[in-house]
């Protein structure tokens, strides 16, 4: 690798931080609950309407990369990233965060959909998927902080500044600003397109490529546990151990912890490792955390399963999205767009999760959950 990839380097790993954003979502819509007196189905509108954008924006956006390419896109993304964020920090309505949502969920349907091959016009090869996992480290750092960050609004921030909570969002715009202007400057050589760019009826018939449609299927059961845990975690803590919200948000910290140390770890394991091995290992240990969830009743058991799937997931997505890449190098924006389409399991899982603890507690949550890990063990003899 050359040395002005290594400096490229840089900014799209603090591209990755921003990407980390969208994860606020979790802690945000539970503190969006409290304020607005709102009940589990309803409060899932707000992580589902985040990755609703998903399923819209994807595919157009690998469209668009071989249009305006990969860089530019990144950089649509984290102004639309950036406004997200601005909104909430005029207020907290009903209204106001289902805009900002909306603008978060559309901003990192963009970023994810781009970033990631812009990355691979960086680092190609047999490294690429350790790098996207060190990309996760990066964004899970942003993760596990917006518990905290909210935490700390909520309950020591000075009420004159108006902000509580969404201090949070303030914090987050500074930095997706710098990020953008950092990017802006930095030289990055494309790739250029060969031949025509594909319509978007033919991005779509990619689906019946059975490795193209296994993988989609991949990432939205990883998305839809990760989102699922970032919401539903803390709610467990509160109904079994009785805790208040700011308690049970440790509960979100404590995942993206672990996902975080997963993602440091696997960007080491993925080098000298099998990949299949490691999937394999990450998969059983969803599996341990699933039973933990379903049964635990003392902090101990909970804590133990929440770090379980944090480290578990926590490779997931870059060894499914490595190798759908790899599989289909001439057509890699618009395989990358089919993929970020898959982040809509972030929809789907939610809001049937919501419906299932309604109807029989935070339980049910956990079961619609684990019908996604065992997803995964069907997956693991596509893994090269």
């Amino acid at each position: 690798m050359s040395k002005s990839d290594k400096i490229a380097l840089i900014p799209l790993m603090l591209c990755f931080f921003c990407m980390g954003f969208v994860d606020l979502v979790g802690i945000a819509s539970n503190y969006v609950k409290e304020d607005l007196g709102l009940n589990d189905s309803t409060a899932n509108i707000f992580p589902s309407l985040v990755f609703f954008w998903f399923l819209i924006f994807s595919v157009p956006t690998g469209m668009l990369m071989n249009r305006i390419g990969r860089k530019k896109t990144v950089l649509l993304s984290l102004a639309v990233t950036v406004l997200s964020l601005f909104i909430p920090l005029f207020g907290n309505s009903f209204g106001v965060m289902l805009v900002s949502f909306s603008l978060l969920g559309i901003g990192n349907a963009l970023m994810q959909t781009s970033l990631n091959p812009l990355v691979s016009s960086v680092i190609g090869g047999k490294n690429l998927a350790s790098t996207l996992t060190f990309g996760q480290f990066i964004k899970a750092i942003a993760s596990f902080l917006a518990p905290y960050l909210a935490m700390w609004g909520a309950t020591q921030l000075i009420p004159s500044f108006g902000l509580d909570w969404r201090v949070l969002f303030a914090i987050y715009f500074v930095v997706g600003l710098l990020a953008t202007a950092w990017l802006a400057v930095t030289p990055i050589e494309e790739t250029p397109i060969e031949g025509k760019p594909s319509t978007f009826v033919e991005c779509i018939k990619l689906l019946g490529t059975p490795i193209v449609l296994l993988s989609f299927l991949g990432i939205m059961c990883h998305v839809g546990i990760d989102v699922g845990t970032n919401t539903t975690a803390p709610k467990i803590l509160m109904e079994r151990l009785g805790m208040t919200l700011n308690e049970a948000a440790f509960a979100t910290s404590l995942y993206f912890i672990f996902r975080t140390i997963g993602c440091l770890s696997g960007s080491y394991f993925l080098r000298v490792m099998n990949n299949r091995l490691f999937f394999i290992i990450s998969v059983v240990m969803m599996a341990l955390s699933m039973c933990g969830l379903f049964v635990g009743t003392s902090k101990l058991v909970l804590y133990t399963a929440i770090a379980l799937v944090g480290y578990g997931n926590s490779n997931i997505f870059s060894l499914i999205f490595a190798q759908a890449l790899t599989s289909m190098p001439q057509k890699q924006n618009e395989v990358s767009g089919l993929m970020i389409m898959g982040l809509f399991g972030g929809t789907v899982f939610p809001l049937i999760m919501g419906f299932a603890s309604d109807a029989i507690g935070q339980v049910g949550a956990v079961i619609v959950m684990a019908v996604g890990v065992a997803y995964l063990f069907t997956y693991i003899k596509r893994i090269g």
